[in-house]
């Protein structure tokens, strides 16, 4: 190999490397927020459960389409306590209403949650207490795969199916893409420890 042709040939090396780094790093960081991510097809359930902490509205208006199109008669809405007075519960009831969906496809349950643990642990009971087995749960993509994990440990006795509402932050797994997007990952991803080391 002659030295013109090494050097020749250093540019365009250089230039694949380039090229497989920016695709295989897009294909590491897609990964690194789909081990966030567990969702499944909706099926028929007792209840819907959509849980709290989503202030733009897209999990309770997910939960309005799921009874809507007949998977449950009824969603449960539950989340932190007060906010200027109201619960999370009832402000994602009067949401959805603005939105054009019944009031009467949700079920208000107004006890304090300050975690997705805590949350869980008071809607559980409540299911049991009502005699349902099988539920949809619904809350978003980043959150789908933490929150199936805690439902499973708290309730083994209960069938839990997960379904991603929408989130224009998680930009549909590409999330390293904006300023919020790549906060939420981080965020999860520091729950997703927390709750694996108990803290």
């Amino acid at each position: 190999m002659t030295v013109e042709f090494r050097r020749a040939l250093r540019p365009a090396a250089i230039l694949v490397l380039i090229v497989s780094a920016a695709v295989f790093s897009q294909s590491i960081l897609f990964s690194m927020g789909a081990i966030l991510v567990t969702s499944e097809t909706p099926q028929k359930a007792d209840t819907i459960e959509v849980l709290g902490g989503d202030y733009s509205g897209n999990r309770v208006m997910k939960g309005c389409e799921l009874v809507r199109a007949g998977f449950a008669p009824k969603a449960f809405t539950t989340g932190d306590a007060l906010f200027y007075g109201a619960h999370e519960s009832q402000l994602a009831i009067d949401f959805a209403g603005a939105h054009g969906c019944p009031a009467d496809y949700f079920i208000r349950t107004d006890f304090p949650a300050v975690s997705t643990v805590s949350e869980l642990t008071h809607l559980t009971s409540a299911l049991r207490a009502l005699g349902m087995h099988k539920v949809l749960l619904v809350t978003s993509p980043s959150h789908t795969a933490r929150a199936t994990r805690i439902f499973r440990r708290l309730a083994p006795d209960l069938e839990i199916h997960t379904v991603a509402s929408d989130d224009p932050k998680w930009n549909n797994g590409y999330w390293w893409k904006t300023r919020e997007g790549r906060k939420t990952w981080l965020f999860e991803i520091i729950k997703t420890g927390a709750d694996f080391f108990g803290i």
